[in-house]
């Protein structure tokens, strides 16, 4: 969702009457993947070093990598809208089905977070799909209140 509420809040290059769209278009959404490099990054200081203090050492390899791996997952989160976009700007989804794909798609990629972390931290199939589901109304609610209030 921060992906989606990054690209949300910086609509303005799309609907822009400049003739230089493209040109904007591609930087916003070059914008949008740098964004999930910053908060990837900015993410795994912040882990890194609070890892640090609490063990009051450093950390090991396998924990850098575990920070890493746990990392990427937010960076994608972040960038994934961004795919979207870039069709958009090369021309094969109007700009309006690449906020609907990044919004609806956004909703599905929390669900499936929700279902790994449930299965991954031992929970059966069944209470897998409930708490993806959980997730995923909260996900719904909060883009029916985005859209009710835009």
């Amino acid at each position: 969702m921060r992906g989606l509420s990054t690209a949300r809040s910086s609509a303005w290059p799309w609907s822009s009457p400049s003739r230089r769209i493209p040109r904007r278009r591609a930087r916003w959404s070059a914008t949008l993947l740098g964004t999930g490099l910053a908060v990837g990054l900015a993410e795994v200081y912040s882990e890194t070093l609070g890892a640090e203090v609490r063990t009051r050492r450093r950390l090991d390899r396998a924990h850098r990598r575990a920070i890493w791996t746990d990392t990427l997952a937010v960076a994608f989160g972040i960038g994934f809208p961004a795919v979207f976009f870039v069709l958009a700007v090369a021309g094969a989804v109007e700009v309006d089905t690449a906020f609907d794909l990044a919004k609806w798609s956004g909703l599905g990629l929390i669900a499936l977070y929700g279902f790994l972390a449930a299965r991954l931290s031992g929970a059966p199939l069944t209470a897998a799909l409930v708490k993806s589901a959980a997730v995923a109304s909260i996900g719904a609610f909060l883009i029916v209140l985005k859209a009710l209030v835009h």
